[in-house]
């Protein structure tokens, strides 16, 4: 996914018809996966299949108790009625690990948060509709609407005594208006939609649509109910999350509340609303964004993360604390070169736990005030299921036990909790599902990149039943972002494409996250920068090792990997066929139609389109089209505002007209993540590997005869 800074039952529509899946076979003893249906199947399949997407669960957003007893954690269930992804609390004993389902069972149910004495758990149900939000109490089971919003509640934080709730939400605006349609409409008569205005810099939003307009606010009600009560008002998006101060009279939020929040997107600062006369103050006040303050335990200060702004696509972001009052402001992480991602204050106020990636790996690390840090727990998992990100969540407990998500890269992410015996898992998710399945064995590999030495890590997830020194056709399956990280990390299309005989290099060329700041800068105003170089190291590499077959290579990659995917068949004509997905094609457009408006173009390219063309036309793959010689799939999702439809549109019709066999799959329904619906990410793994089989014993230019695909394959 191409991040700006902290970003259906539906058949494919497709112009040709899917070919069967024939799957690349090196050797004779790959599972081949089987078609039969009912009483004609003769035993259990144990290769990985699409079918298996809708048996898949896993954890997320585990919320410990305050004693450290029990875990409330959000399960994530592919339906295969409703061919999307559910959400139920669960709530799980830490000691023994029984579970039973807390609430979920009428609607998605997420967001559970402990009251301070633990007896009560807030969350957020569609039971019965739109999201609200509830507060169920623990000794009784009983539970309660809070709420009858017209927006969906989030970022909820208990008041330290209990008795109240802050949340934040949308405050909608009327649309703007310009002048008046005819007002003699007949009874009965058909007019078309009025007209849609706007004055949004940024009027759509990924994942959201059309954006409606108003604001983001924030609001404090009763934990027993009633009416809530508005306590920021103003033209500006007020987020979260929130802190209570340990004496209930002040919320800690952040904000960017300058004139120009609209063109100056990373900009915020720490403010504190009083709760009683609803005063703000400004406590940060530097060029760049200050967020997710946290109020410590003993009140005495108040922990925070951002970085200088210094016009970079990419910073690491930096731990910081100073008093409740803004004074005495410091950075913990100065000499520590990773990137902070969630937090939280130890129990006794002397420290706080910080995740944060390394090498692929998602850890945890116990900072100190005076900026030592030691890790407490490695393996966190969660990213995501498509690809292995990394990524996970955790909570803390008051006598420092800690739950999270963790896995491997055949395990999707479970409930986990370390205590003083160390880590062990406490939910089996998808235990009967694993029992029966033969996944990919991953295996790390690294190299020396030919543009300048410097070493690049990636992952070869293996076919199952692979023997050693046969080789495989490879799928070099590249990253978004660009600033992330692909790891050791359970990843379903990873697994497809390895049931199908392949192997899949996942790598983290540089630009990648958890290798430091500057591996991440090295692609800073220059993007795609020597990634390529990075890659083709690594393939080789794999190459090297006797595992892959040098004559069968294939390449696919989705935002920031379908950018370095067209960019690799514009520079080398050694892959037999390759699928971009969800790319950016020209940077000029991508600057002026995505949903980042007032970002991309000057933290990637350094400028506005129209103050160095140039630059913006050199960096971007389309204008490589005429050395592409390369079979190339594009897929995007429909309704995809990050890199809008229009990207993948453009370089399916430049491909055409060049000549190369191509075919434009659109995702009905689907944003920027484009596997949102499991039929939907099945179908697209499929899709894939179909092009793959087409292309197999590759194209000549002499073969096609015109400038389109006919289908037919070669």
């Amino acid at each position: 996914m191409l991040k700006t800074f902290h970003g259906a039952v539906s058949a494919l529509s497709l112009s040709i018809a899917l070919v069967p899946i024939a799957a690349v076979r090196a050797q004779e003893n790959t599972p081949t996966p089987s078609t039969a249906q009912g009483s004609a199947k003769t035993g259990p399949n144990s290769t990985f299949t699409g079918e298996d997407l809708f048996d898949l669960a896993y954890a997320t957003d585990p919320q410990i108790s305050p004693d450290g007893a029990r875990i409330a954690y959000v399960r994530r269930q592919n339906d295969v009625m409703a061919d999307r992804v559910l959400s139920s609390i669960w709530m799980v004993d830490a000691q023994s690990g029984e579970q039973r389902p807390f609430a979920g069972g009428d609607g998605s149910a997420f967001s559970p948060r402990w009251s301070p004495d633990g007896s009560r758990l807030a969350y957020v149900s569609t039971e019965g509709g739109n999201a609200q939000l509830w507060v169920k109490w623990l000794d009784s089971g009983e539970a309660v609407r809070l709420t009858g919003l017209p927006s969906s509640p989030s970022s909820i934080a208990w008041s330290p005594d209990g008795r109240s709730l802050a949340y934040t939400m949308l405050v909608k605006d009327p649309a703007p208006s310009l002048g008046a349609g005819p007002s003699n409409k007949p009874e009965g008569a058909k007019w078309a939609e009025p007209l849609e205005i706007t004055d949004l810099v940024n009027f759509r939003a990924d994942g959201q649509g059309e954006l409606t307009p108003g604001f983001e606010k924030i609001f404090t009600i009763s934990a027993t109910g009633g009416a809530p009560r508005q306590m920021t008002f103003g033209k500006y998006h007020d987020g979260g999350p929130l802190s209570w101060s340990p004496d209930g009279s002040t919320i800690y939020f952040s904000a960017n509340r300058n004139a120009n929040w609209q063109t100056d997107p990373l900009e915020g600062d720490i403010w504190a609303l009083n709760t009683g006369s609803l005063g703000l103050t400004k406590l940060t006040n530097r060029d760049g964004p200050d967020f997710g303050a946290q109020v410590s335990p003993d009140g005495q200060r108040i922990a925070y993360a951002g970085f200088d702004d210094a016009g970079r696509a990419y910073e690491n972001t930096e731990l910081y604390v100073m008093d409740r009052n803004g004074e005495g402001r410091r950075i913990l992480t100065e000499d520590w070169d990773f990137s902070v991602d969630a937090f939280q204050w130890d129990a006794d106020s002397r420290g706080i736990y910080v995740q944060y990636d390394e090498r692929g790996e998602t850890n945890i690390a116990r900072i100190a005030l005076n900026g030592s840090a030691r890790t407490v727990v490695e393996g966190v998992s969660g990213g995501g299921l498509d690809r292995p990100y990394t990524g996970g969540s955790f909570s803390v407990a008051d006598d420092d036990t800690i739950a999270f998500t963790g896995g491997t890269a055949t395990r999707p992410p479970e409930v986990k909790v370390r205590g003083r015996s160390g880590s062990r898992y406490l939910t089996t998710l998808n235990a009967n599902l694993l029992a029966t399945k033969t996944l990919g064995e991953v295996r790390e590999i690294s190299v020396a990149s030919s543009y300048d030495g410097q070493e690049v890590q990636g992952w070869l997830t293996l076919p199952p039943g692979y023997q050693e020194g046969t080789r495989v056709p490879l799928i070099l399956e590249i990253h978004g972002g660009p600033f992330a990280a692909y790891g050791p990390h359970f990843a379903t299309d990873n697994q497809l494409y390895a049931a199908a005989g392949y192997a899949v290099l996942s790598a983290n060329p540089r630009g990648s996250t958890s290798y430091g700041e500057a591996f991440a800068q090295e692609i800073d105003k220059a993007y795609p920068s020597q990634d390529f170089d990075d890659l083709m190291s690594i393939v080789d590499r794999a190459i090297e090792l006797g595992v892959v077959d040098p004559d069968r290579l294939f390449v696919t990659g989705g935002s920031g990997g379908g950018v370095l995917t067209s960019w690799i068949v514009g520079k080398t004509n050694r892959f037999r066929a390759a699928a971009t997905q969800k790319p950016v094609i020209n940077w000029t457009t991508q600057a002026l139609t995505a949903d980042g408006t007032g970002y991309f173009g000057l933290y990637w390219i350094g400028s506005r389109p129209w103050e160095d063309p140039e630059k913006f036309w050199t960096q971007s793959p389309l204008s490589l089209i005429g050395e592409v010689q390369t079979p190339t799939l594009v897929v995007v999702g429909a309704e995809d505002y990050r890199t809008p439809v229009s990207e993948a549109v453009q370089y399916y019709s430049a491909l055409q007209l060049a000549g190369v066999p191509t075919t434009l799959i659109r995702v009905p329904g689907a944003s920027h993540a484009i596997t949102a619906r499991p039929s939907q990410s099945a179908a697209k793994a499929s899709a894939i590997l179909a092009w793959f089989e087409r292309y197999a014993d590759g194209w000549e230019p002499s073969d096609a005869g015109d400038a389109s695909d006919t289908g037919e394959g070669q």
